[in-house]
Order: C-alpha cells, then sequence, then structure tokens
C-alpha cells in the first residue's frame, strides 16, 4: 500500500482540463474555462502575438476543438493553403471592445485566405501598423495590394468548420462576410454546399467585414 499512495497522490494532483461553459449570447454573454487557440499550426497561425499575449484568443473549449480539427482535415484537402485566425474573445467572455459581440467564447473572426501575384496561399499581413489586418480594405474585385482573395480557400474553410461541428453535434449559426463579395463563394466548387448549409449575413454589418469573416458557432449556453 506504501508503494501505491506516492502514485495515486501523484495521479490527483495532475490538472484535468475542463470543459467551458458559456453564458447568454454572442452580444450579451460570458465564458467560464475559456480555451486559448495555438499561436500557430501546420497550416495556420493567430493574427498577433501581441494580441494573443493580451488575453483575446480564447474561445469554448469545444469551439477550439472545431477549428483546430478543421485546420488538420485541411491539411489533406487543400494542402497547399494557408490560413489565419483573428480576434476571439477573452478567456471569462464579457464586454471585447470594439465588438459587439464575442462575449461567450462562440464567436471567432478569420482574416480572408488570400493568393500573391503568383497565385501562392499566404498569410494576410497582420500588425500593429494596420491595426492587426482590421484596417484592411478590398476592393469590390477582392484585391488589396498585391493580394487577391482565394474564394476557393475561404469556402473551403468554412465547409471544414461546418463539418466538424455537426460530428460533435453541433453547428454554425451564422457568418458574417461582406454581402458585396459573398457571390464569389457560391462561385468556387463548394458553392452548392454553402447555399444548402450556411446561413450568410444579408444586409452590410456595421463594418464592413471585407478582410475578415466573422463565424458565430451554435452550441448551448446557459
Amino acid at each position: 500500500m506504501k508503494k501505491i499512495l506516492p502514485i495515486l497522490i501523484l495521479f490527483t494532483s495532475i490538472a484535468v482540463a475542463e470543459e467551458s461553459t458559456c453564458y447568454g449570447i454572442t452580444s450579451d454573454g460570458r465564458l467560464e474555462n475559456g480555451v486559448k487557440l495555438p499561436a500557430s499550426g501546420t497550416n495556420f497561425e493567430g493574427y498577433s502575438t501581441i494580441a494573443r499575449a493580451a488575453g483575446r484568443t480564447y474561445v469554448h473549449s469545444h469551439v477550439s476543438e472545431i477549428i483546430l480539427a478543421a485546420y488538420k482535415s485541411l491539411e489533406t484537402t487543400n494542402p497547399d493553403k494557408v490560413f489565419k485566425y483573428a480576434e476571439t474573445g477573452f478567456e471569462e467572455g464579457g464586454q471585447f471592445k470594439p465588438h459587439k459581440t464575442h462575449r461567450n467564447g462562440l464567436s471567432v473572426d478569420f482574416m480572408v485566405s488570400v493568393i500573391d501575384k503568383t497565385g501562392k496561399s499566404v498569410h494576410l499581413p497582420t500588425h500593429p501598423f494596420n491595426k492587426f489586418g482590421y484596417n484592411i480594405e478590398f476592393g469590390n474585385d477582392g484585391t488589396y495590394e498585391e493580394f487577391t482573395i482565394d474564394y476557393e480557400a475561404m469556402a473551403a474553410h468554412i465547409v471544414a468548420l461546418h463539418k466538424e461541428s455537426i460530428k460533435r453535434g453541433y453547428d454554425l449559426w451564422r457568418v458574417i462576410f461582406d454581402p458585396q463579395l459573398q457571390p464569389n463563394l457560391f462561385k468556387t466548387k463548394h458553392g452548392n454546399y454553402l447555399a444548402k448549409n450556411i446561413q450568410f449575413s444579408k444586409k452590410p454589418s456595421w463594418v464592413r467585414h471585407d478582410e475578415h469573416y466573422h463565424v458565430d458557432f451554435a452550441i448551448p449556453c446557459k
């Protein structure tokens, strides 16, 4: 028994990650046991080490699982594409300026996928001088400087997020993206899937949402 006791003590001292609990709605809620998204992965990265250090990249644990699983699936389906997530929320949720939502761990911004002049998938530059990407303005032709929105990659990512959500018994509530640019998503090979399964914003938001797309996940909250 004396030999077993230290093992039991060691086992009980190991911290067990708790599942997140969300409260309220995206525009008026909070979060318990928020999970911080990793800084980067094989085919993705966060938008800012500064913002990450400031605690602005926390989400609900199930949202984290869905996001990471979607990126993993894209390694196979779209091996030549790279992706970047942006603002999410605080560890305990609550008001998240300047956003009107992002308060209960279920809202995530993703920077649009882009290609450079050679057609290579690259990360949209995000740094303090362009407000971490949020100050970028794409033209109606989907271009900004030497970058062009990669609608195929963006559509593939949204589809992956939806499929991984469904696998876990959840869904996507909505995707907010500039209505003027939305038609380009439906011209991709994923267009029919998006039209059938994804609820997109119909009217312009208070900010344009051209350099990023906002995704709200449909996960039950208290």
